[in-house]
């Protein structure tokens, strides 16, 4: 019985070793492949190419921004309520055309005094020179200022917002800007083209120089930049002018770059 005992024992170490046996020899394997790999990727000649796609889009949201500026004396909370009731008016008309609450956004709240200050004379009397001193500038009175940001998905909508908001209680209307709203498949585009260029230029090199082509080491792209275009600051007029006109708007076209490079392996 204990002779059966010490035969299975035995099978079950030779067993055990030859499984750490193969365990080793796959990681020995593996780690040669990697550190052919890195070798490979590091020191062996290769060739870099890159190229850059483009691709037009229309834009689908524009945006602007509107304010309401307030100046009188040092009563700031008359001046806050006025500034208030014709920022709010404002916002409101902004709703009752369709503008969804989360597409208007306040970017600023600001009360700046208003300063009366007094200019020094100096005089030359003889021999000596007499100046008389300038007293500190008193605060005469405040300016309240309050912006709006609006974006904008109805592009048939936004000459008539930007009149509306000044005949609503704006003074100030700027920053017209248009751009899109997601850029996934116009981006996949501009790379899809980089991509098939930068394929094209690194075989017609391949074939010049009389080498071949590897594997691919590397694919690097650069962090696209994404135009958005604005208008002219447009100085509307003094709120609640009924001659406000709804301007003449066009969105136009913009135009993603997507930069990729390509690093193959080259053979002889």
């Amino acid at each position: 019985m204990k002779e059966n005992n010490m035969e299975k024992t035995k099978d079950y170490l030779r067993i055990a070793l030859i499984v750490a046996s193969l365990v080793g020899a796959y990681a020995l394997f593996n780690y040669a492949s990697n550190y052919s790999l890195s070798v490979v990727s590091s020191s062996a000649p290769s060739l870099w190419i890159s190229e850059e796609g483009k691709a037009t889009a229309v834009p689908d949201i524009a945006s602007f921004t509107f304010k309401v500026v307030t100046e009188g004396d040092t009563n700031i909370g008359s001046l806050q309520k006025n500034n208030t009731e014709k920022i709010d008016a404002a916002i409101d008309y902004i709703k009752s055309e369709g503008v969804d609450a989360k597409d208007i956004t306040t970017l600023s709240y600001e009360i700046t005094p208003r300063y009366r200050t007094y200019a020094c004379t100096a005089g030359l009397y003889s021999a000596e020179v007499r100046v008389t001193a300038c007293p500190p500038a008193d605060i005469v009175g405040y300016a309240i200022s309050q912006g709006v940001e609006v974006k904008v998905r109805d592009f048939e909508k936004i000459g008539g917002l930007l009149a509306g908001v000044v005949k609503n209680g704006a003074n100030n209307v700027s920053n017209l800007s248009f751009r899109i709203d997601d850029l996934t498949d116009v981006q996949n585009q501009a790379r899809a083209e980089a991509i098939k260029k930068a394929k094209e230029k690194a075989a017609g090199m391949a074939k010049a120089g009389g080498f071949r082509l590897g594997r691919l080491l590397s694919f690097n792209e650069d962090t696209p930049y994404y135009p958005v275009y604005y208008g002219k600051d447009m100085a509307m007029g003094m709120g609640g002018a009924e001659t406000a006109a709804a301007p003449r708007i066009e969105a136009g076209s913009q135009e993603i770059s997507v930069r990729v490079t390509l690093r193959y392996q080259i053979k002889n």
